[in-house]
């Protein structure tokens, strides 16, 4: 495994974030574990969650799911950076009281205190808010960060979803306050197909030292050989993917894009994530493997050379917006 380090932080990360999303409604807890063993021992050390994974009447369960992990002992806890979110409505039916979600001082005590039970830990390496709260002023965020720094409840704080100028305006507020590190990373939708990032989200992350994790870095599957599959073992796509090449114009573009990697010998799905590897501002891609297999894969996308050749001919299939603000003014 190859590591980074995460932004402008001393604290060095794999290459690969092992995304736990899948582990309770897709994947058992034993099966779960053993993707955890598998992954810590082929070096991946950043860990990915959120307090609302599980979803519905089951929202935590993935947390209690890595706790339960962490409790097995064999210093599992002190080799990971754990990772996960606040923000989401907690409430089993949908109606959360008030309070009881967002980015409210209050809401963030309550979610920290409550994923640190479930994940069965004093403190949370990277705590990220999961989306921005347009009414929760940064102020009030940061004081609240702040103290749970103090408590050494959380040692970092990362952002999900957010866009350039909230990147911008966090930090700024975190400078001018003193004291407060402000953002360390951001997770971002960013694949080869999905490259709007590059317009803000990227340069601003750059430009303030955050990490950038992309996550969904196969586009719902989209971009891990779809319509080989499809041919070869009769898989229909589904979701996201399903609803993409339901357009003949991206199917033609999937289709591109598969025979390139055809002609270089190359599995798709390693490529996507090797192609990740090689963007700048880049500190590794979210992968969500539900089986030993995916993981296998993903892990060999770390050691994947891309040639210049290759590289172009992906620009080609899947052009990005360009640099901002060239890309939208001219």
């Amino acid at each position: 495994m190859k590591y980074t380090q995460l932004g402008r932080t001393g604290l060095k990360v794999s290459r690969l974030v092992l995304g736990t999303m899948n582990f309770g409604p897709q994947t058992d807890e034993a099966d779960s574990h053993a993707i955890m063993d598998a992954a810590l021992d082929a070096g991946i050390n950043y860990f990915d969650t959120a307090n609302v994974y599980g979803w519905g009447e089951n929202k935590g369960r993935t947390e209690e799911i890595i706790g339960n992990w962490f409790a097995k002992g064999g210093e599992r806890r002190d080799k990971v950076v754990l990772a996960t979110k606040v923000y989401g409505n907690m409430a089993a039916d949908g109606d959360a009281w008030p309070n009881h979600d967002k980015l409210s001082a209050l809401n963030i005590r309550r979610a920290v205190d409550a994923s640190l039970k479930r994940l069965r830990t004093d403190y949370i390496d990277v705590y990220q808010f999961h989306h921005i709260d347009r009414r929760t002023p940064f102020e009030e965020i940061w004081q609240a960060v702040d103290v749970l720094v103090q408590q050494g409840k959380i040692l970092y704080v990362g952002s999900s979803n957010f866009p350039g100028y909230k990147i911008a305006q966090a930090n700024e507020i975190a400078a001018r306050r003193g004291g407060t590190i402000g953002l360390v990373s951001e997770q971002c939708l960013y694949n080869l197909a999905e490259r709007r990032a590059e317009m803000e989200v990227i340069p601003a992350a750059q430009e303030y030292g955050l990490g950038v994790i992309p996550w969904s870095p196969l586009q719902g599957g989209l971009l891990g050989g779809v319509i080989k599959k499809e041919v070869e073992g009769g898989r229909r796509a589904s979701g996201r993917a399903a609803d993409s090449l339901a357009n003949t114009a991206i199917r033609a573009q999937v289709q591109s894009y598969e025979d390139l990697l055809d002609k270089h010998g190359i599995e798709p799905g390693e490529a996507a994530l090797a192609w990740l590897l090689t963007r700048p501002g880049v500190t590794g891609p979210i992968i969500g493997p539900r089986t030993a297999a995916q993981l296998d894969s993903a892990l060999r996308a770390v050691e994947l050379e891309l040639s210049d050749e290759l590289l172009t001919g992906l620009d080609e299939i899947f052009p990005g917006p360009g640099p901002s603000p060239e890309a939208f003014a001219w």
